[in-house]
């Protein structure tokens, strides 16, 4: 038997992120200093990392704070993208946050400008469209304690 043609295997960028959310169910979105628009906390996983273990290293790097992260994913997202190659993005559920977590969060390392919970029916007005749909999937997957696969923020 052939050994297989391991230039054929698909080496995927990963990503994780945070899904949290205020009591009112609004997700938390912070705004990044080195691109235009907004996110969800997270960031890539290095060579060698484990995808919650790189989620909750962001979280701590971006907010300030070491917040909780449950090991279930909301969501997995193969989702390629031009001149970036395959994708493969995880949300992962960070709970609810109040207004006093938010106050407390400290963005030392200049990264991230400023974070907000925003009205769900408002992500459109702050994300890329990719982004605006994983995070619908992941408030949907968290309301039905479920975790969604998604192709390109869609499930297929």
């Amino acid at each position: 038997m052939a050994a297989p043609q391991t230039n054929s295997f698909a080496t995927p960028r990963l990503a994780a992120g945070a899904l949290f959310v205020d009591a009112a169910g609004r997700p938390l979105l912070v705004k990044p200093s080195y691109k235009p628009g907004w996110e969800i906390p997270g960031g890539y996983v290095h060579e060698g990392e484990a995808p919650l273990t790189a989620c909750r290293r962001e979280i701590i790097e971006e907010l300030g704070k070491d917040l909780t992260v449950a090991p279930q994913p909301l969501v997995i997202d193969w989702a390629p993208a031009p001149n970036e190659g395959d994708k493969m993005l995880i949300i992962f559920d960070g709970g609810e946050l109040s207004e006093a977590d938010l106050s407390a969060m400290t963005f030392a390392d200049g990264e991230i400008v400023d974070a907000q919970f925003v009205d769900a029916s408002d992500l459109a007005d702050y994300l890329p469209a990719r982004l605006v749909n994983r995070l619908r999937l992941a408030l949907r997957a968290k309301s039905q304690q479920r975790c969604i696969y998604a192709e390109c923020g869609l499930e297929p």
